[in-house]
């Protein structure tokens, strides 16, 4: 059962790591991209800020759907019952 444990724990911390190095990837290209398109037009920059802060959102609410399946693996672990079954323990 603590094996079972231990790689529920690894797993967690590499789906919480991994999303926010994606997301801040992300978000670095897109501020980038931001100024670029702002730089080479200014008279578009409000519309250009409001998809931007669009699409942030959006990358925001993928890492928060990561933390909660991070935490639901982690509180509520569905594997340690079929381990539990498995086993006859």
């Amino acid at each position: 059962m603590e094996t079972v444990i231990g790689s529920t724990a690894l797993a967690v911390a590499i789906l919480i790591g991994l999303g926010a190095l994606g997301v801040g990837i992300g978000m670095g290209l897109l501020g980038g991209k931001f100024l670029e398109g702002a730089a080479r037009q200014p008279e578009m920059t409000p519309m250009l800020q409001t998809k931007m802060f669009i699409v942030v959102a959006l990358l925001d609410a993928v890492a928060m759907i990561g933390v909660g399946i991070a935490l639901f693996f982690t509180f509520a672990n569905p594997f340690i019952g079929q381990f539990q079954a498995a086993t006859g323990g």
